[in-house]
């Protein structure tokens, strides 16, 4: 049994994830209704999503109680890094929905009208509560504001621990990472259900339906993954960013495209980073912090939802409101995960900015339901990648500041 696994492991996990990929697609081909191939995706995605908690809880905590320097400058930069990339997400939306406008047909109103935040008040309300929820509560509904904010004051507070607690705390840390480990290794029986999940759920209807949507929603997106983001690679390390970029959309993109979760793919960054020979009390903070912050997907899904409801009904926008527009979906999208139903439950707010009334804004968070298949997947695909290569890129901006070799 150890000699398989060990065979397992030796194989390189991008090509058993392909191998899943493959498999549970032609799976899906060849029995559409074997349906307890699809609780291999549940497994995994559970597992993920169950384990990250502990592990961003114990991690920072620990990597704050042992550190023996500080690593603000890093971090100040990977914060600085994600919210320009939120903010300039959010315009290159705006512009792209004024070039290429989309109308959409809009019949029936949602019936989750409640659900949705009255105003940008409300989401930053929930936000701060977030911050002070009670922490086992924070911890059993993986509220990651507040694990992050309860980790880094008990970090603080155990710097003046005895070693022995330390260590126990370091022993944890390291015990979680191992199970997290283990798990990343079966990904591709997870990815396998996912797959067949997917193929035999969705079809083309979507496409036929939405398919002006969906592209421009989609092409925002690798807009920013392939042309914004090299750009802020190469401010960062001062050589070709592509190799880096490529890595991160092969190994952190495609779980967080068919898990479709930040949080579930929080331990496969973390995982990812290590192997990259990053810092640990640096990534150990920036990866769950940018799984809240960094929403680069949201902002864009928000803004071109919005305009195409402009655009439907008629309604002109003139460069001043499209900028408010932009400032309002981004500082929106950092708070997306605060909200249930993500990104699409800020739409109805970001229409109030034109007068639009929830009974119509909500028929549109309908239409974002109906193509959400395809939209969440790219859109977390986006946001998680994303929160490892600007991490990544900023620690190797440090490390070329003290002429150390970048090996990207």
């Amino acid at each position: 049994m150890k000699n398989l696994w060990e065979k397992w492991t030796s194989i390189s996990l991008v090509k058993r994830i392909i191998a899943g990929l493959v498999i549970g697609a032609i799976l899906a081909l060849v029995v559409p209704k074997a349906s307890a191939i699809e609780i291999l995706g549940n497994v995994f995605v559970g597992a993920l999503k169950a384990i990250a908690p502990l592990l961003v809880f114990f991690l920072v905590m620990s990597s704050l109680s042992n550190a023996g320097k500080s690593h603000g400058g890093t971090i100040r930069t990977v914060i600085i890094l994600y919210m320009f990339s939120t903010v300039l997400a959010s315009v290159i939306a705006v512009f792209a929905s004024m070039i290429f406008p989309v109308e959409m047909v809009l019949q029936e109103a949602a019936d989750t009208a409640t659900g949705a935040p009255q105003g940008i008040a409300e989401v930053l309300s929930t936000l701060l509560m977030n911050v002070v929820a009670n922490p086992i509560s924070a911890l059993t509904n993986a509220n990651y504001v507040g694990i992050l904010s309860w980790a880094v004051l008990l970090g603080v507070a155990f710097r003046g621990a005895k070693d022995t607690t330390k260590a126990m705390l370091g022993d944890i840390s390291e015990s979680i990472s191992k199970v997290v480990s283990t798990i990343i290794n079966l990904a591709p029986f997870g990815i396998l259900g996912l797959v067949y999940s997917s193929v035999t759920t969705s079809g083309l209807e979507t496409f036929t339906l939405y398919g002006k949507l969906l592209a421009l929603l989609v092409g925002c997106m690798l807009g920013i993954y392939f042309v914004t983001n090299p750009l802020l690679v190469y401010w960062c390390i001062r050589k070709n960013p592509f190799p880096l970029i490529l890595k991160c959309l092969k190994q952190s993109a495609i779980t967080a495209f068919f898990t479709r979760s930040s949080a579930a793919n929080i331990p496969v960054n973390m995982k990812i980073c290590e192997e990259m020979g990053l810092d640990k009390d640096t990534y150990s903070v920036t990866i769950p912090l940018g799984a809240t912050i960094n929403m680069d997907g949201a902002a864009i899904t928000i803004t071109v939802m919005t305009m195409a409801t402009v655009h439907t009904l008629g309604i002109a926008v003139d460069i001043p409101t499209a900028i408010i527009l932009s400032l309002l979906s981004a500082l929106a999208a950092c708070g997306a995960s605060g909200v249930a139903g993500g990104s699409l439950l800020l739409i109805p707010m970001a229409c109030s900015l034109f007068g639009v009334s929830d009974t119509v804004s909500m028929q549109v968070v309908a239409v974002g339901f109906i193509i959400g298949v395809i939209q969440d997947s790219v859109e977390t695909a986006l946001n998680s990648s994303s929160d490892l290569l600007l991490s990544a890129s900023a620690e190797f901006r440090q490390w070329r500041l003290e002429g150390k070799k970048i090996p990207y």
